[in-house]
C-alpha cells in the first residue's frame, strides 16, 4: 500500500470508498433508504469537479490501484477556525489496520505546511468509530443538530490544537 495526493482519475475509487463507508459505518444510525440512495455515480461527479480544481485530498492505495480510504482537508469553511478535515473515511475491510491513522497524520502535516495551527473535525455522536478521534485529544467545541435524510443527528465539533502534534 502507498499513500499520494489524489489525482483526477480517483473521483471514481473516491466515490466508492465514501458510499459504502457510510454505508457501513451508519447502518441503523441514519435512515436505510438514505444510505441506500447514495449514488457512486453523482459522488463520482462531485470528487472529479474537486479533483479538477486546487485540493488537498490523499488517498491509501493498495493492490490493484484500489482505493482503500482517502482524507480531505483545507481550510476551514465557516471562517471560524482555521484548518479543517473535510471527510476521512475508509472501507470497513481496512480498518484497524493503521491506514486512518497515516491518512489523518498526512492530513495533520498538510495543514501544518499551509500555516494553520488547528483542525476543525465535524463527527457526528452517533458514529461508532468516533473514539479515532478522541485518541489525539480534541476539545469538544460545540454541538449542534444536523438534518441527514429526513432525520436529526446530533454532530460534535471537535478542535484538535495542531501545534502539540509536533
Amino acid at each position: 500500500m502507498h499513500f499520494r495526493k489524489a489525482e483526477l482519475h480517483d473521483a471514481k475509487g473516491l466515490a466508492f470508498v465514501r458510499v459504502h463507508s457510510w454505508r457501513t459505518t451508519y447502518q441503523g444510525i441514519v435512515s436505510e433508504s438514505y444510505l441506500q440512495s447514495l449514488s457512486i455515480e453523482e459522488k463520482e461527479e462531485k470528487w472529479g469537479r474537486i479533483l479538477s480544481g486546487a485540493h488537498d485530498t490523499y488517498v491509501c492505495v493498495i493492490e490493484d490501484n484500489k482505493i482503500a480510504g482517502f482524507v480531505s482537508i483545507g481550510k476551514e469553511r465557516s471562517g471560524e477556525y482555521e484548518g479543517e478535515l473535510y471527510a476521512i473515511y475508509l472501507l470497513k475491510e481496512y480498518q484497524g489496520k493503521g491506514i486512518g491513522e497515516k491518512l489523518f497524520e498526512i492530513a495533520i502535516r498538510e495543514l501544518k505546511k499551509q500555516g494553520f495551527n488547528s483542525m476543525w473535525i465535524w463527527v457526528l455522536k452517533e458514529n461508532p468509530s468516533k473514539h479515532f478521534y478522541y485518541r489525539y485529544k480534541p476539545e469538544l467545541v460545540k454541538e449542534e443538530k444536523l438534518k441527514i435524510g429526513n432525520e436529526l443527528h446530533q454532530e460534535e465539533g471537535l478542535l484538535l490544537n495542531l501545534k502539540e502534534k509536533e
